[in-house]
């Protein structure tokens, strides 16, 4: 979980520590749970603006509690995994020290710089490159003054109603597979009508941009829980796959942080309407 804020799919190469197979298998099915470095960004962006108001100590607060939710949640889903898909007898956590040696540097660099980051970036291109050409074609191809990016969002707008979100929320989070930290930027893409992506550190300006397209605190709400549980990036699913060789656990890998998310966004939103704050 700790390695996860850095990046998922090093937190996902991480469970390779674990000496039970079923245990290994419970960490890498919830390892998404865990905000990454990718998440946190947008995280602070919607504290800030929307919840934390001027203070400097809310937002530090609220991100706080946001993170030791998502461990509660992490610690209750596998609970839920160990006692049905993955049920079997615990086994207990033994922490080997290894023999103490002289570090070979060289053998530790290659090996670091081939197993952690040349194989890492390689599966990020894979899925990067085509999804890349995929958002430049659905943003320079317009039917009727619309672009298809524009047609697609209004399209999802039915589907993602019920979780207290848009359809352009739902489409960026769709594109944004490859990287988490291209959601924000592919939104403003898509309400600002551009045929390229926008970055924007004015948080003032941000909330202008939101606020005039409907956004309210309770889908900056739904936006924060679907920010925290969706499905993994690409390159988290890639390492999924290659360290489980099972593209069943890979689905479901992706299945079980989506349909937590979709569950507690649905939640949230029709409690908020019942309640008249939606």
């Amino acid at each position: 979980m700790c390695m996860s804020f850095g990046c998922n799919a090093a937190g996902v190469t991480g469970c390779r520590i674990i000496e039970s197979p079923r245990e290994r298998l419970i960490a890498i099915l919830t390892n998404s749970f865990t905000p990454c470095n990718g998440r946190l960004p947008i995280l602070i962006a919607i504290l800030t603006m929307f919840f934390a108001g001027n203070s400097s100590f809310l937002a530090p607060f609220l991100l706080l509690l946001v993170i030791l939710f998502s461990f509660f949640v992490t610690l209750m889903v596998s609970k839920l995994l160990s006692q049905t898909v993955l049920r079997g007898m615990p086994s207990s956590f033994i922490l080997e020290l290894p023999p103490y040696r002289c570090p070979q540097v060289g053998k530790i660099l290659i090996r670091s710089l081939l197993d952690r980051t040349v194989f890492v970036l390689l599966r990020a291109v894979m899925v990067a490159a085509p999804a890349g050409l995929l958002i430049w074609l659905l943003s320079h191809i317009f039917v009727n003054d619309q672009s298809l990016l524009q047609l697609l969002a209004w399209l999802l707008n039915p589907l993602a109603t019920p979780f207290g979100m848009d359809g352009v929320i739902l489409l960026a989070f769709l594109l944004g597979w490859p990287a988490n930290e291209i959601v924000i930027p592919l939104m403003l893409m898509m309400y600002l009508s551009n045929t390229s992506m926008v970055e924007m550190d004015n948080y003032t300006a941000l909330y202008s941009i939101l606020t005039a397209h409907g956004w309210t605190w309770s889908t900056a709400a739904a936006f924060l829980l679907f920010s925290l549980f969706h499905w993994p990036c690409s390159t988290t699913c890639l390492t999924i796959k290659k360290e489980t060789g099972s593209m069943a656990w890979t689905i479901l890998a992706v299945v079980l942080p989506t349909f937590t998310g979709l569950l507690l966004c649905f939640f949230l939103h029709q409690s908020l309407s019942l309640l008249g704050l939606a």
